[in-house]
């Protein structure tokens, strides 16, 4: 069983056990979310498509940590003009782990 959900603007295909880095959201370590914007759903071949989501389908997930990514590096310059910016940048992210995906 898999479903396809929408979240921090991107699609995920997940399954119960899978454990994935999503966008940030607002959630404390341990607290329990559950995702509303399930777009599909295979139960045992069964696919069921949503226009735009499926009604009723929920995922439930439990996260596991908040975080941020590797730094990147913004570096603006132009020759001869000395000219130089250098910036840094993480995007925070939140590893959750999928518990239970009903239809």
């Amino acid at each position: 069983m898999y479903a396809i959900i929408e979240t921090g603007g991107k699609q995920y295909r997940v399954q119960e056990g899978d454990t994935l880095f999503i966008e940030k959201i607002e959630a404390a370590t341990g607290e329990t979310v559950s995702f509303d914007k399930v777009l599909a759903v295979s139960n045992e071949g069964n696919l069921s498509v949503g226009t735009p989501f499926v009604e009723g389908a929920k995922v439930e997930a439990s996260v596991v940590e908040q975080g941020k990514g590797p730094k990147i590096i913004v570096f603006k310059y132009k020759s001869k003009k000395d000219y130089r910016r250098k910036q840094g940048h993480r995007q925070p992210h939140t590893k959750i782990k999928i518990e239970k995906i009903s239809s």
